[in-house]
């Protein structure tokens, strides 16, 4: 088994031919280019998909290779996951070879290998550079092909930087350096969950709104404010996808990722100094900006070097955890605190800020002037909340969410009827309301 490291980024044909000229500037040695075929293999029912795992015989030549890969993590286009690789003298599966332990408890595997098929494939020219980076190996393959299930494709522009040895810090810090020829954007979905959407038939996405966080049972405030902005970025980069490919509403869904990331950092911006993050917020800061703009072009703004920057500061800002660099050790016991506490306190902020905003409001040009806080604040909510009772916690949240959509529509007449409902909504967060927890947790 090895720990594949690497960041995936989705390409523009024009940019691609800048790779070579890009790449002259380091040590380097240089492979030409190989035709190679996957096929991806899946039950009926998707159990791979549902196990996050995903199984593909590999040939190039007269070589072949079957690769399983199990679930990891992914942060922005940073892809870390356990790989088991096998040679093959014939392009056919063979689960056995695999290690046992690599199936989840009491799997017959006999049995799955019957159930398995092929799905989708991809087919591609491969070009590989070895890069020398600081203290690091780094290759770079560059693909260009299609990825094809059954009468449906669609082509295939990639750059993957693997980690072969060395430091993932240099891995990062090169994915910048190459960020610069432009015309670039990180790759949060694989070829494989692109290949099984084509095999769905590629169905248009919906929004999807801000859900509320949930995090592990006592967990610390600094895993809460990780899981905080990695639930941000998943947002931002979902929604990217459906601005892409023509869903115009998904615009205004960015912007609101943006805003729960403006929300993370003021939520825990008593405990990371704001140094640690300003070259982030003010790259943030010009992406909304630009956002603002009912005209923005999705393919111009979401492969601008300034959209790429920003995701690749905040994927490197979660990877290598840099606001440790900026803490001493007093901020540090705080962040290993119990993030439920820390959610009683920041609950009752936000509630006696929304009830000292609306407690007297008289003309609906007051509810429009506090509609954008109201919103930041809810957003807040979203990220702190999942600790409680579900059922508490959505009657609070639907209760402001009604009179913030009641000002978003002009509903002047309902206004003040939807805020006394808001704001006489019981606290949520105090004892009583915790969510109930199995015992053995």
């Amino acid at each position: 088994m090895t720990i594949e490291i690497e960041l995936k980024f989705i390409v523009l044909p024009e940019a691609a031919t800048k790779l070579a000229t890009q790449l002259a500037g380091w040590p380097h040695q240089h492979t030409p280019a190989l035709a190679l075929t996957n096929i991806y293999f899946e039950t009926a029912d998707n159990q791979l998909r549902r196990w996050d795992m995903g199984l593909r015989i590999r040939g190039c030549g007269e070589r072949y290779e079957m690769t399983l890969k199990t679930a990891g993590q992914s942060i922005g286009g940073l892809h870390q996951r356990p790989e088991y690789n096998i040679d093959l003298a014939q392009p056919e599966l063979n689960l056995q070879l695999l290690p046992a332990d690599v199936w989840p408890a009491g799997c017959d595997v006999a049995a799955l290998q019957q159930q398995l098929s092929a799905l989708f494939s991809t087919h591609f020219q491969r070009e590989k550079w070895l890069v020398s980076y600081h203290n690091s190996e780094i290759e770079v393959a560059f693909d260009q092909g299609e990825i094809t299930a059954a009468e449906l494709s669609e082509p295939l522009y990639e750059i993957e930087l693997e980690l072969k040895s060395g430091e993932r810090n240099d891995l990062l810090a090169f994915a910048a350096e190459l960020a610069k020829m432009g015309g670039l954007r990180l790759g949060s979905l694989s070829k494989a969950a692109r290949g099984y959407a084509l095999a769905q038939g590629k169905p248009q996405q919906a929004l999807r709104p801000v859900p509320v966080m949930h995090v592990k049972p006592k967990a610390t405030v600094e895993e809460g404010m990780r899981a905080a902005f990695m639930l941000a970025l998943s947002q931002w980069q979902y929604h990217e996808e459906l601005w892409l490919h023509g869903h115009s509403a998904a615009q205004a869904a960015v912007q609101e990722a943006l805003e729960t990331l403006r929300q993370a950092f003021s939520l825990f911006g008593t405990l990371v100094p704001r140094k640690a993050s300003s070259e982030l917020r003010q790259n943030l800061t010009a992406l909304e900006e630009a956002l603002m703009d009912a005209s923005a072009d999705a393919q111009h703004l979401c492969y601008s070097t300034l959209w790429l920057d920003t995701q690749l500061a905040l994927t490197n800002w979660l990877a290598t955890e840099r606001w440790r660099l900026f803490i001493d050790a007093k901020a540090d016991a705080r962040l290993q605190g119990s993030f439920k506490r820390f959610a009683d306190i920041m609950l009752g902020r936000i509630a006696a800020d929304l009830k000292e905003t609306f407690a007297h409001v008289h003309h609906s040009g007051e509810y429009q002037d506090k509609a954008t806080r109201l919103a930041r604040q809810l957003l807040a909510v979203h990220l702190l909340a999942g600790a409680y009772n579900s059922t508490a916690v959505n009657a609070w949240i639907g209760s402001w969410q009604q009179l913030l959509q009641a000002i978003r529509d002009g509903q002047e007449s309902w206004l003040d009827a939807h805020c006394r409902q808001a704001l006489k909504q019981p606290a949520f967060w105090m004892n009583g309301s915790v969510k109930e927890r199995p015992a053995s947790e």
